[in-house]
C-alpha cells in the first residue's frame, strides 16, 4: 500500500510527474504487428441506426456532417427486466446508484459511432456489441490526411473506460490503434496532435489512507492519468499523474459518497493543447481546468475550484465541467455542466473565459445557453466552427445544437428517449466504403444500402428477370444509408433480379451493388 498524506500541499506543488507502478501487466500502445480491427456487431440493413429528431434547422449552419456516439442511459436491463451489463458511462453510473434510487426504464437498441447529416439521416453507423461502448467520434489529421477516430471499449461503474483508440481511413479500414501504457485508455479523450501523437486519458486505482478526509485508513484513490503516446511506435512520451500534483483534499466530491469504491477525487474528462503547446486538463470533480507544462508536468495555473490561481470575475465560476479547450490565445472554452447527478436542474452553458496570468485576472468573454434552459448532469461538449458558429452536445440531456456567432439557435435535435451523446462534432468528411452497396426488398420497397458513403445524391435501381438483362426500374433521392426506393406504380410482376447504382449530383456512378436475387419475387 502507498501512503498518501492527503492533508499536505506537497502534491500540488508541481514538479515532475510521479509514476506509481502497480502490479500486473498494463496494456501496450499501438501493436507492432499492425492495428487490430474494432469489434463490431452486424450492421444489417442499416434500419436500426439510432435516429435524431431534428426540431430546428435554419439557414446559416456550418457545412459538414454530424459525428456522434448515441448511447443508452438509465440502469440497463435484459429482456426479462433483470439487471444487465452497462452499455455506456451513463448506464454504469446509474447502475451504481440503482440501490439508492428508483429504477427508470432503460433505453436499449443498437449503439455505436454514427455520422449523420443535419436532417438527422444516418450516413455511417458502426454498431458495437452489448457490453461495449464507443465515444469521441470525429475527423482528425494523421500523417497529412483526414482520418476517422473514436474510442471503443468497456465502461466501469465509476464512469470511466477501458479500451482502445481507433484510427480509420476514408474506406473505414482501421490503420492504427492506440492503447494506454500507464493506465488503460479511457473513454473521455482521444486527441491526435500535429506531432503524430495521441493525447489520452486513463484511470488507475491506488491504495491510500483516506482517514484525514473522513474515509478509511485502508482506502483507495482513483488516480487520473494523462498520456501522450507516439502513434507509430506506441512509445509513451508523457505520463502525467493527477495524484502527483493535486491533493485529493482539493476535491469538491466528498469521500463518504464512494463507500467501498475508490475515491474518484479528480475525474479527468478532457485534455487538449493550448496555443503555446502546453496542456489544458479538465478535472471535473475539482471544478478546475489546469494548465500543465508539457515538458515537466508542472501545473502552471489553475482556473476555478478551491485553489484557483486567479480571482474569478463576474460569471466566470463553473462547476462539474467537460471539454476544456483553447479558444485562442489567453481564452479557455468549457462546457459548464453546472450540475451533477445529485445536483440536477441547474442550467448548463458554454463559457468562453479570458485568462490574463500577468495581471492575475479572469473575465467572462461570452456564454451560450439553450432557449429551453437545458441542464446536463454529465457529459457534454462545445466545438468552435470555422464560420464562427458553435456546435454543442448537451450530454445527458439528450440534445445537440448549433448556434450562430451571435447566439441564435440554428440547429437543434433530440436523441431517442433515454439516449445521450457524450460529444458532438460538425466536420467535413469524404467517405468511400471498401465494401460495395447492397440491395434488397423489404416491406414492398427496394432498399439500397451503402454504409458510410458520402456524395451520393440518388439511387438508380436496375431490374430484370435475367442476371444479364437488367434495365432501369426506379430511382429515388438518397435518404440515409438505408434508402427505400418505391417500385413504379405500374411495375406489374416483381422482377427476379435487382442491382443498385449510387449516383452523384452529376449522374456519375459512384458504386454499384452485385446483381441480387429478389427474395420477394414469385
Amino acid at each position: 500500500m502507498i501512503r498518501i498524506d492527503l492533508g499536505s500541499s506537497a502534491a500540488a506543488a508541481g514538479g515532475l510527474s510521479l509514476l506509481i507502478v502497480l502490479g500486473g501487466a498494463q496494456p501496450a500502445g499501438t501493436r507492432p504487428g499492425g492495428p487490430s480491427a474494432p469489434v463490431s456487431a452486424p450492421v444489417g440493413d442499416g434500419s436500426a441506426a439510432p435516429r435524431f429528431d431534428v426540431r430546428t434547422l435554419r439557414p446559416g449552419t456550418a457545412p459538414g456532417l454530424l459525428f456522434t456516439t448515441p448511447q443508452p442511459s438509465g440502469p440497463p436491463t435484459d429482456g426479462s427486466g433483470a439487471q444487465a451489463p452497462a452499455r455506456s458511462p451513463a448506464q454504469a453510473q446509474a447502475l451504481a446508484q440503482a440501490q439508492a434510487h428508483p429504477r427508470a426504464p432503460a433505453a436499449k437498441g443498437p449503439h455505436g459511432p454514427e455520422i449523420l447529416d443535419e436532417h438527422g439521416r444516418p450516413v455511417w453507423f458502426h454498431p458495437v456489441p452489448d457490453g461495449q461502448f464507443a465515444t469521441d467520434l470525429r475527423v482528425q489529421r494523421y500523417r497529412g490526411r483526414d482520418v476517422l477516430t473514436w474510442w471503443q471499449g468497456t465502461v466501469t461503474t465509476r464512469g470511466g473506460g477501458i479500451g482502445t483508440g481507433y484510427i480509420a481511413d476514408e474506406n473505414y479500414r482501421v490503420i492504427a490503434t492506440v492503447r494506454g501504457t500507464t493506465a488503460p485508455a479511457d473513454l473521455h479523450e482521444f486527441r491526435i496532435t500535429s506531432r503524430g501523437t495521441a493525447l489520452v486519458t486513463g484511470y488507475r486505482t491506488v491504495p491510500a489512507d483516506l482517514s484525514s478526509l473522513g474515509g478509511s485508513k485502508d482506502g483507495k484513490v482513483e488516480d487520473s492519468v494523462v498520456e501522450e503516446i507516439d502513434i507509430a511506435t506506441g512509445r509513451t512520451l508523457l505520463s502525467w499523474s493527477a495524484l502527483a500534483h493535486v491533493s485529493p483534499a482539493d476535491s469538491d466530491a466528498p469521500v463518504f459518497m464512494y463507500g467501498e469504491q475508490p475515491f474518484d477525487y479528480f475525474h479527468v474528462n478532457s485534455v487538449s493543447e493550448d496555443t503555446g503547446g502546453d496542456l489544458l486538463i479538465s478535472g471535473r470533480h475539482l471544478s478546475t481546468v489546469f494548465k500543465v507544462d508539457r515538458r515537466t508536468g508542472r501545473i502552471i495555473w489553475r482556473l476555478g475550484g478551491r485553489r484557483t490561481s486567479f480571482p474569478l470575475g463576474a460569471g466566470v465560476r463553473f462547476s462539474w465541467q467537460h471539454d476544456a479547450t483553447s479558444a485562442g490565445r489567453g481564452t479557455v472554452k468549457v462546457f459548464d455542466n453546472g450540475a451533477n447527478q445529485l445536483l440536477e436542474g441547474y442550467e448548463s452553458r458554454v463559457a468562453w473565459i479570458r485568462v490574463d496570468p500577468a495581471r492575475g485576472t479572469t473575465r467572462l468573454v461570452r456564454q451560450l445557453t439553450h432557449p429551453a434552459h437545458v441542464s446536463s448532469t454529465h457529459e457534454g461538449s462545445a466545438q468552435d466552427l470555422p464560420n464562427g458558429n458553435t456546435s454543442v452536445s448537451w450530454g445527458a440531456a439528450g440534445r445537440v445544437s448549433e448556434f450562430s456567432r451571435r447566439g441564435a439557435l440554428l440547429f437543434d435535435a433530440t436523441l431517442p428517449h433515454g439516449w445521450t451523446s457524450y460529444r458532438l462534432y460538425r466536420q467535413q468528411w469524404k467517405g468511400r466504403p471498401a465494401d460495395p452497396p447492397t440491395v434488397g426488398v423489404r416491406d414492398g420497397s427496394v432498399h439500397a444500402v451503402w454504409n458510410g458513403a458520402t456524395g451520393v445524391a440518388r439511387w438508380r435501381i436496375l431490374a430484370g428477370d435475367a442476371r444479364d438483362d437488367l434495365r432501369p426500374y426506379a430511382q429515388a433521392g438518397w435518404n440515409g444509408l438505408d434508402t427505400a426506393v418505391r417500385p413504379p406504380s405500374r411495375a406489374g410482376t416483381a422482377p427476379r433480379y435487382l442491382k443498385a447504382e449510387a449516383l452523384d449530383a452529376s449522374g456519375r456512378v459512384l458504386g454499384a451493388s452485385a446483381v441480387t436475387a429478389n427474395a420477394e419475387a414469385s
